[in-house]
Order: C-alpha cells, then sequence, then structure tokens
C-alpha cells in the first residue's frame, strides 16, 4: 500500500512538472513589480503598488498580519498620515481612455483629471475628491491635508433680464491656470471641514508646527494677493504680505514653523534684471518684513529668486542665495542679426559641450548666505573664489566647509576626478583658512570638529581638526581601497558609514569590515571581524535622519559573504562588543525600511527563483510575515535554476561566474547556450531575474524557460589590453561549460551592451566559437571614440580610456598600439560570427556613430548582420513599445540562429525605411 502510494505521488508529480508552460513572448507582460512602497509610522499598516508594464497600477494596503484590507485599480502612491490614521492615495483615470482620447486628438487639458482618497484606517472608509491636481499632507504632525482643484464647479443659475446691465458689470471670473493659480482646498481629516483659498501659486507646510503657509494672486481684481500663514491650533489666517501681481519663490518655514520666509518680485515690468526682495516673518506678527533688498546686497551681487532657502535648525540663522546680474540681451535685435557661433578655446577650465549643458545651471547659480538674527549681520559664505559650501550641524554650526574646483577642472577632462582646494571660513568673523589643496573628497564631521575624507591620489582617509588644524592620515599604511581594483586609476574607498556621538568616531569600511577610528589618535578598532571568513559586514542607517550612529543602541547591520555568497543580518551590540547573525540564506535581501514610530521593518528576500515580495519583521527578524504575493503565476511557468561555477582562465586565474539552467534540466541533453557578461556578476547569483521587456540583456528566466543555457562569466582585466582580458576569461569560461558535456557546442551565442557590447565586438576578431552575437552600443574604434563626448554630460570621452573603464592606461600618442590592437575595426574581416547590433541615435554614453562604423564595415564585407536604432532613444530603448519590439527581434535573431527557428522577415529582407513605424518584421517564414 505504501510503495503504491508512493509510486502514485511520484507519478502526480511528474505530471504537474510536465504540465507546467515554457515562458513565452506573450507571457511577459502578466509580470509585476512592487513600487511606491511605505510602511505607517505605528507599523501596523504597508501600502504599495503592483504594476505591469504599459498598465494601470493596483494599490494594496495591508496589515501588519498580512491581510489585505484595501485593493483598488488605478491607485497609486500611497501615503501614511504621521498619527497613522489615514490613507492618501491618488486614482488615475484608466489608461485604455487616455490613450482613446489621445488617438482622437483630444487636448490635454480636456483629459480625465486624478482624484484624490482619502482612507481612513481606523473607521475602514474611503472619501474620493475628484479634479485634484496635487496635495500634500505633514511631515511630522497629523490631522490635515492639503489640495489644489483642477477648478471649482460653480452651479447654473437662471438667466435673469431684469439684471443683464448688472452681469455686464461684472468683472471676468479667472481661470485657474500655473499663473493665476489653482484653489487650495485646506480638509481637516477626521471632521472633514474644510476651507478653500482661490487662486494659490504655491503652499507648504511647516514640518513640526501646524501652520501652513501660501500665496495666492487674488480674486478677479487682484484682491486679496499677497502672502498668508494659516495656523491650525486658533484656525487663523493672517496675511503676512500684501501686493499686486507680484511673483513669489522660494516659501520656507523653519521646522517648529515659528518663522518663515520667501522671496518676492514685485516689479510688472519685463526688465532682465529682477528686483527680488528677501521677506521673513516671526511668529506673532501681523506683517513680514524685509530683510534684505538688491540695495543692501554686497557690490556685484543680487538677491538670487532661486538659491535655496532654508533656517538653521535652532532658527537663529536663515541661509538663502545671491547671485551675479544676469548678462542683458539686446532685446531689439532681429534673428538675422544675432550671430551664432560656439568659441571653444583651449584653456578654459569646462569643455564648451559641459558649459552648453550646464547654461541654465549656470544663469541661475546662487552663492550661499546666512542672516543671524541674534547679531542681525549678513555674511556671504560662497564667493566667485569659493562657489561651493557644505554646513554642519543642521546650520547651527559658526563654521562652513567651502570649496573652489576651478583650478582642476581643465584636467577632469582626462583624469575623470574632480579635485578641489577647502577651506573652512567661519561665519560670525568673516575668517578664511586654506586647509586642503587638490583633493577629491572632504566633509564636515556633524558637529563641526573635524573634515574629514579619502584622499584618493594617496588611497588614504584623513581627519583634519578644526581647532588645532592637525591634519592626520589615519589609515596610512592600511588597506582601505579598493583591492580588486583593475583599472588605471586611483582605486576607490569602500565608503563611511558615519560618525558616533559628539564627532568622538569615525566609521570607515574595509574590503570586509566596519572599523572605529579615533580621529585624534588615528587609533583603529576593527568591530566585526569579517575577513576572517570572507563576510562583507556594512551599517543599516534605519532613521533617515539620524546624525550620530548611536554607541548605546545596538546596530542593524547587513552580511554578505564572498565565497559562499550568502546574505543575511547581524546585530552589533556597542556596550559589549558583540556581535551576532540574526538573519542568513541564499538570498539577497533588500535594506530595511524602519517604521518611524516603532521598531517594526519592511524589507525584502529574494533568489532566482524568489520574487523579492515585500516582508514585514522587527528588529529580531525572528518573526517574518510575507505581505505581497506579486507574480503567483510564475509556478505555472519552467523556470530555472542558478548555480555558481569555477574554472582557471587563460592566464591562469581562478575565475567564477554564474550557470543559470531550465527547471528540467538534463545533463544527458545538449542545450544551446547564451554567454552575457558585463564585468563581475558572479555576487549577483540570488538577484531575482524576472521576463521582462529589456533595454540592454537578455531575460534569464525568458530563455531559461524556453531551454536555454545562461552561463556569465566574471572578467579580470589587465591595463592595456581589456579586449585581451575578456578573451581569456570568456572563452576559458564558456569551454569550461562544454566540458562539463550538456552543451551544444555549435550552438552558443553571446549578448552584452555597452561595455560588454565592446568586448563582444573584440571577441568574435579573435575566436569563432560562438554561433552568433547581440552586441549593444559598441566601442569598435578606440581612436575615434577616444575623442568623442558623453553627451549626457558634455565630458570628454578621454578620461574614460585613460583612467577607468576603457583601462588603455594612456593617450593614442602614448600607446598607439594598445588602440589599434584593442580596436575591432581593424580585424573585422576575419568575423564570421552573425552579428546584432543594436545602436540608437540619441545615445549619451556611447557615441552612435561607433555602432555605424561597425555596422558598414560588415556590410562592406559581406558578413550577415543586422542594425537597430530606436529613434530618439538614449543609451538603450526606454519606450514600452521599443524595448517589446528589441526584446522579440533579438529572441528571433537567436531562436534563428542557435534552435534552429524560421528566419523571421526582418531578418530575411530588414524593413525598408517606406515600412517604418508600419511594418514590423516579426513574421516567421518556413524554408
Amino acid at each position: 500500500m505504501k510503495s503504491s502510494f508512493t509510486a502514485l505521488f511520484i507519478l502526480i508529480s511528474f505530471s504537474v512538472i510536465a504540465q507546467k508552460k515554457t515562458l513565452e513572448f506573450s507571457d511577459i507582460q502578466q509580470w509585476n513589480s512592487i513600487k511606491n512602497e511605505a510602511i505607517s509610522p505605528n507599523g501596523a499598516f504597508v501600502v504599495y503598488d503592483l504594476t505591469q508594464d504599459n498598465s494601470d497600477s493596483h494599490l494594496h494596503l495591508t496589515s501588519n498580519k498580512g491581510k489585505t484590507i484595501l485593493d483598488y485599480f488605478r491607485a497609486t502612491n500611497g501615503q501614511f498620515t504621521y498619527d497613522s490614521n489615514f490613507l492618501t492615495f491618488t486614482i488615475k483615470p484608466l489608461k485604455d481612455s487616455i490613450d482613446d482620447l489621445r488617438r482622437q486628438k483630444v487636448k490635454k487639458d480636456k483629459f480625465p483629471k486624478d482624484t484624490l482618497a482619502i482612507y481612513n484606517l481606523n473607521s475602514n472608509t474611503l472619501d474620493k475628491i475628484p479634479h485634484v491636481k496635487s496635495y500634500q499632507i505633514p511631515e511630522k504632525w497629523s490631522g490635515f491635508i492639503a489640495y489644489y482643484l483642477e477648478d471649482l464647479k460653480k452651479p447654473k443659475q437662471k438667466s435673469d433680464s431684469t439684471n443683464i446691465s448688472n452681469e455686464d458689470e461684472k468683472p471676468k471670473e479667472k481661470k485657474v491656470s500655473s499663473k493665476n493659480g489653482f484653489h487650495l482646498v485646506i480638509r481637516n481629516l477626521n471632521t472633514k471641514a474644510q476651507d478653500t483659498f482661490k487662486y494659490v501659486t504655491h503652499y507648504t507646510f511647516a514640518k513640526s508646527g501646524k501652520a501652513l503657509a501660501f500665496t495666492s494672486t487674488g480674486d478677479s481684481s487682484d484682491n486679496g494677493a499677497g502672502v498668508y500663514i494659516y495656523n491650525f491650533k486658533n484656525q487663523q489666517l493672517t496675511q503676512i504680505y500684501q501686493q499686486e501681481k507680484a511673483k513669489y519663490n522660494r516659501l520656507s518655514f523653519s521646522e517648529s514653523g515659528n518663522r518663515f520666509a520667501f522671496i518676492v518680485d514685485a516689479d510688472t515690468t519685463k526688465a532682465q534684471i529682477r528686483p527680488n526682495e528677501l521677506y521673513t516673518w516671526t511668529a506673532g506678527s501681523n506683517l513680514a518684513t524685509k530683510l534684505y533688498d538688491n540695495s543692501q546686497t554686497p557690490e556685484g551681487f543680487l538677491v538670487s529668486g532661486n538659491g535655496n532657502i532654508r533656517f538653521s535648525k535652532d532658527e537663529n540663522k536663515l541661509f538663502f542665495g545671491l547671485r551675479t546680474p544676469p548678462i542683458v540681451k539686446d532685446t531689439t535685435l532681429l534673428d538675422d542679426e544675432i550671430v551664432n557661433v560656439e568659441v571653444w578655446t583651449y584653456n578654459e577650465p569646462r569643455l564648451y559641450t559641459v558649459q552648453e549643458l550646464q547654461v541654465k545651471n549656470d544663469t541661475l547659480k546662487s552663492y550661499q548666505t546666512v542672516y543671524d538674527f541674534k547679531t542681525t549681520k549678513t555674511f556671504q559664505i560662497e564667493t566667485e573664489d569659493f562657489p561651493e559650501s557644505e554646513l554642519t550641524d543642521n546650520g547651527n554650526s559658526n563654521i562652513a566647509l567651502i570649496n573652489n574646483p576651478t583650478p582642476y577642472a581643465l584636467e577632469t577632462q582626462w583624469t575623470g576626478q574632480s579635485y578641489k582646494d577647502y577651506a573652512l571660513i567661519n561665519i560670525e568673523t568673516g575668517h578664511e583658512k586654506l586647509i586642503l589643496k587638490k583633493f577629491t573628497d572632504a566633509k564636515l564631521s556633524p558637529k563641526g570638529a573635524f573634515v574629514f575624507g579619502y584622499k584618493t591620489q594617496d588611497s588614504t582617509w584623513f581627519t583634519y581638526n578644526t581647532k588645532t588644524n592637525n591634519y592626520l592620515e589615519i589609515t596610512k599604511g592600511k588597506v582601505f581601497y579598493d583591492e580588486l581594483n583593475d583599472t588605471p586609476n586611483f582605486p576607490r574607498s569602500y565608503g563611511f558609514a558615519g560618525w558616533t556621538g559628539n564627532d568622538e568616531h569615525l566609521i570607515i569600511y574595509d574590503r570586509y569590515d566596519i572599523w572605529k577610528f579615533n580621529p585624534i589618535t588615528g587609533e583603529a578598532t576593527n568591530v566585526t571581524n569579517g575577513r576572517a571568513n570572507n563576510t562583507v559586514y556594512r551599517y543599516i542607517k534605519l532613521d533617515k535622519e539620524e546624525e550620530y550612529i548611536n554607541s548605546k543602541n545596538k546596530w542593524l547591520l547587513s552580511t554578505f559573504n564572498e565565497t559562499s555568497k550568502q546574505a543575511g543580518f547581524a546585530e552589533f551590540n556597542p556596550n559589549n562588543n558583540t556581535l551576532k547573525q540574526i538573519e542568513i540564506g541564499d538570498y539577497k535581501y533588500g535594506n530595511p525600511v524602519k517604521a518611524e514610530l516603532s521598531d517594526a521593518l519592511l524589507f525584502t528576500r529574494e533568489s532566482f527563483t524568489e520574487f523579492p515580495d515585500l516582508r514585514l519583521t522587527n528588529l529580531s527578524f525572528k518573526k517574518q510575515i510575507v505581505l505581497s504575493h506579486a507574480n503567483p503565476q510564475q509556478n505555472d511557468y519552467n523556470w530555472g535554476s542558478i548555480e555558481l561555477v569555477k574554472w582557471t582562465s587563460l592566464d591562469g586565474e581562478e575565475l567564477e561566474g554564474l550557470l543559470a539552467k531550465p527547471e528540467n534540466f538534463d545533463p544527458n541533453k545538449k542545450y544551446p547556450m547564451i554567454v552575457n557578461f558585463y564585468e563581475r556578476s558572479s555576487n549577483t547569483i540570488h538577484s531575482h531575474r524576472p521576463p521582462s521587456f529589456v533595454r540592454s540583456t537578455i531575460s534569464y528566466s525568458y530563455y531559461t524557460s524556453r531551454g536555454y543555457v545562461v552561463f556569465n562569466p566574471d572578467v579580470t582585466y589587465k591595463i592595456g589590453y581589456p579586449g585581451e582580458s575578456a578573451l581569456s576569461c570568456v572563452v576559458s569560461g564558456t569551454n569550461s561549460i562544454i566540458k562539463k558535456g550538456f552543451i551544444d557546442k555549435d550552438r552558443i551565442g553571446l549578448q552584452g551592451h555597452s561595455w560588454g557590447g565592446y568586448q563582444i565586438a573584440y571577441l568574435v576578431t579573435k575566436t569563432n566559437m560562438f554561433k552568433a552575437a547581440e552586441s549593444g552600443a559598441p566601442v569598435v574604434n578606440m581612436i575615434s571614440a577616444y575623442g568623442g563626448i558623453r553627451w549626457w554630460t558634455g565630458l570628454s570621452r578621454q578620461f574614460q580610456y585613460e583612467h577607468t573603464q576603457s583601462r588603455i592606461g594612456g593617450t593614442p600618442w602614448e600607446y598607439p598600439m594598445r588602440y589599434i590592437e584593442n580596436s575591432p575595426i581593424f580585424n573585422i574581416d576575419k568575423i564570421k560570427t552573425p552579428l546584432l547590433i543594436l545602436h540608437n541615435d540619441a545615445d549619451g554614453h556611447v557615441p552612435w556613430y561607433q555602432g555605424i562604423e561597425f555596422f558598414v564595415s560588415l556590410r562592406r564585407l559581406g558578413k550577415p548582420s543586422w542594425f537597430l536604432n530606436y529613434n530618439n532613444e538614449p543609451h538603450w530603448p526606454l519606450k514600452y513599445q521599443n524595448r517589446k519590439d528589441f526584446t522579440l527581434k533579438m529572441s528571433q535573431f537567436f531562436d534563428y540562429y542557435l534552435k534552429d527557428a524560421p528566419v523571421p522577415l526582418w531578418m530575411e529582407r530588414g524593413i525598408p525605411a517606406v515600412e517604418k513605424g508600419i511594418s514590423t518584421g516579426y513574421e516567421l517564414i518556413k524554408r
């Protein structure tokens, strides 16, 4: 009886496995992702969006027990009030309805509007308010919400012939707009009572104090135009400034709401130099007071309408911006009288292309300035000599760290380093002292006792005592820099966690451990000792407003073992220096988010087969509740598995990689394989890889479900020989997988993008072992690419070849043969591998003419090749329809060469220009 039951169970199990479906292209869209997750301050509720590509989202509200409270279609972006009594979210119009209106060419302002939803978490009731443009809730207090209405609906009135003349005399009602303002509603969430203020252009809540400020353009005759403060404690509205047709900028409360500041421009002319004025208000005052205008500014400076305004935490200081006068244009010139010429100069600090992209920032540049309410003195912190600054102690400190990057801006073109000179300035006395020259990074400690940072040239962490002026290299002679650095550049640091209270200790990372450094003596203590077993420990900041790492409370740490690839969490007790592992597994974990007013933690756990669903726990991690079940349909499909593999490269180096196999893998079969790689990826073994419409890489689960094996080898590099390094690692790794006996050596493909695309272009000039390859955004000519521009940033590409990823280590005139030997263009005649090339004409990283050089050379030689250019797309296709198209075309390409599938029409005859946007070419041609 027992054996019969066992046989029946095995038969049923095999039947279930056999019934699993293969992932097809049409199945991809049903996969969900989780976005906008949030936990209530008391930890009792979690909200998140469940979204699919190009579809309406679902908002899910769950209890901390995992019970679904609300599932709302078309809703998004849930926010909890600080008292955890209400959830607010936005209900969007149906996407299909919007698409239909777009097809009918209906103007956007006629589209259906958003609806504000307010859900009472105590009574489980929902209020919906239509036609809401935007809304805000207070950050550190509760009970009210403020929202903009698109417009107020008026009841229709019956016409009265006796009142025609009176109607004609009435002023025409203003229309709501970004210029005139919108109607602002203040709603009491508990009583639902509300007030409406018309034609509001800006509004903001105080962070902790129960106050709201707004500006209004007034009614139809501008009556009531000005700035208002609404006090929620006594429900009092105070107009603190009155001016018709004024413009306002940078409304800012102090944290308590007891102080308020704003910029006003009351000039109604089109003068190019704007007469901005800075006003402040103090609780208990009826009117705001003008603090600053252009008649009081330092010579050569004006009040900025764009500089950030904020108060110090103790509310004794106000920080605002000054600016240099704008370059005045001659507005009388006609277009054909204006000379538009770019003059590029060899010794300019910034390349012209960088300047061009930063014109707006340069035009709006402001210099931070401080007003001290106690001394009634104003001091300009930033100047043209030192245009950047950093404050500390929430603005309470009297010192600031200022810096100047200009002396080293020119050499950034080829070094890629952002060097700066740093000085300390006392914002009470104005005393300035230059302390550091040509450093890449320096910061102020929380209390301002130290300047600290990592000096890249020395690969050393340092501290500078702001009282004694003592400079100390606290990690000199120790390895606190990237041990695996294989670029011709100074190695980076591993970063730091923060400071303990009163600037007592600086917490720094090495490759594995967390170290506590005395900033005065340099004395160091290892608090984790992870190097002994190759475990990486990192501090997790649970309080987003944390200034210090608390030396009395327990620390939550993330852990990752470089050998086993296991991850988890650990608890460090600084009181007795004990370390305890509290969670570990063959997973990748997302950093926990702590509820603001409780110990509840929201985090994710994932693996190749497990989607990163939301989990709720506490600081012990003993009890975990899975809150979301985003993709239950995954159980219906053949998925796959992933494992770590090791081999020895052609250079004798021990390497690691990832091998993904189909779920029903049979070692006695021969499988097609795709080799996909970039640099090092083995540490990502537990990343979940759902099917998706890709922008630059293959979807592992999609390919393994369809019978492919996917191999991802780590690549390490020798400086000056990146192509040869890739060849050594990838070919040796591929051969090691072939030797396992389950790969069809005649059906192996290559796929990679950007740096991966370059390496693939190089590989196919050196080996014919790959049946087909897709190369995305590749560089094939390092000489022409060296002189190119990264158009998204305007930066020259020189630094990349001399010092970073391309790893050549010098210029073309220093190492001409390195540039030639590493450039596939010089060996394209040796290619026998069919190629699919993706390179878009708006690529801001790799000049798209590199892809063109590649394709036209292959075409010249009659090599089988196809070129995909998604018009106006950047480094990779971002638009939904383009990602979908690329995913299918790449799949058809590999299926044709690696699985003997029919050839698609687009490969057989292309898509002629007259059919662009009309034909897809997906049709399969059977031969």
